[in-house]
């Protein structure tokens, strides 16, 4: 096997990480701004896996998951690039793989550009992880659709110009009776609703999205009638692969500053690095940040040799978002006192580490999986 990356793969890793250690640290419960899009937006990341027809950067899945990985090293503000990543996987991808011919070049160049933001309307309070079990509806109105229901947890909601939005159009067959729609913000019937406060990822808005019977032409919808589930699972194949490789970033800059601390604070006359309490701790965060990486990476080699790569992606969302967390709250113990001060900054990468084990399928959800694959 060789692990020698590309050189497109590194030259894109090393510009993406230069340019985006620079970016200031979130401050406060503050949204990201339209000049911090348009930042994205020049860097290629809200593009990096469209392809160039529609002005983005084509890259394919190992790539561009290595240029998320550098975004979520250099930038401080996990929220904002969380936001960019969402936008481009989980709304722009499913345009880019499904949309028809005139969707795709009315819609891509503007997500790319920056000038839309995009959100993924899927999840409902009463459904939770079971994404097919939602309960709103598309009904047939003559050339177009007649979509009604409510949208929980809609990530970039309240900033968004676009959504994808999941409804049944067949609901007695299921998770088969599910489609999927494109849906600007400005038809009539829909709402956004006011953004509410979350644990985490505070720089990224988020807001229910009510649909009252708002019309769309069928020219908007992805793919067939009914083919909703794939769409979601497809996009997922990216967010569970690619976005994730952001908190590959977040734990190198959060380990990097566990040595720094460890090497310079001292308890008791001596180095709180020489204790053994301090530098195993370390040494096992490293240990499952490079696990997590190598199961990312050949996810994404799967994939892009056109494998399904089930049991690979599952493995690597699991094996990442719980390093996430676990590397996080080791590094609020090491640095104690400081570790829960709001002003040093460890306790936000907590936070934002922790949605890692909910969002695009919980834990037990990825371990559900892997033990179907293993034929359990």
């Amino acid at each position: 096997m060789d692990f020698t990356w590309p050189e497109e793969s590194e030259r894109v890793y090393k510009q993406i990480l230069t340019a985006t250690q620079s970016w200031p640290a979130p401050e406060g419960a503050r949204p990201f701004t339209r000049e911090q899009w348009r930042q994205c937006a020049e860097l290629g990341l809200l593009g990096l896996s469209v392809p160039t027809q529609y002005g983005g950067q084509g890259y394919g899945f190992r790539t561009a998951a290595r240029a998320v990985e550098a975004f979520g090293e250099g930038c401080q503000d996990l929220g904002l690039v969380f936001s960019a990543t969402a936008h481009l996987f989980a709304c722009t991808m499913p345009v880019v793989e499904y949309g028809n011919p005139e969707l795709r070049e009315r819609v891509l160049p503007k997500l790319c550009r920056g000038e839309w933001v995009g959100a993924n309307a899927v999840t409902e309070e009463d459904a939770g992880s079971d994404a097919m079990a939602g309960k709103a509806r598309a009904i047939r109105d003559g050339d177009g659709y007649r979509i009604s229901g409510t949208k929980s947890f809609v990530s970039n909601g309240p900033a968004a110009d676009v959504f994808i939005v999941y409804a049944h159009t067949e609901p007695k067959f299921g998770h088969l009776g599910l489609s999927a729609f494109v849906v600007e913000r400005g038809v009539e019937g829909l709402t956004v609703g006011e953004s509410f406060d979350t644990l985490a990822f505070e720089s990224c808005p988020t807001s229910a999205v009510t649909l009252e019977d708002c019309w769309v032409p069928a020219e908007c919808r992805l793919g067939a009638e009914g083919q909703g589930s794939e769409v979601f699972h497809a996009s997922m194949r990216w967010e569970r692969s690619c976005l994730f490789a952001a908190y590959l970033g977040q734990m190198t800059r959060l380990i990097d500053r566990c040595v720094r601390h460890a090497r310079q604070r001292k308890q008791f006359g001596k180095r709180i690095g020489a204790n053994q309490a301090v530098s195993h701790r370390i040494a096992e965060m490293r240990t499952q940040l490079e696990a997590a990486r190598l199961l990312l990476y050949r996810a994404c080699w799967r994939l892009e040799r056109g494998e399904p790569a089930t049991m690979d992606i599952a493995m690597a969302k699991l094996a990442v978002s719980e390093a996430a967390v676990q590397t996080a709250l080791s590094a609020v113990r090491l640095f104690a006192g400081q570790g829960v001060r709001t002003d040093v900054g460890i306790e936000r990468e907590f936070r934002n580490a922790v949605p890692s084990t909910i969002f695009s399928g919980t834990s037990e959800m990825q371990l559900e999986r892997i033990a179907r694959e293993l034929g359990l």
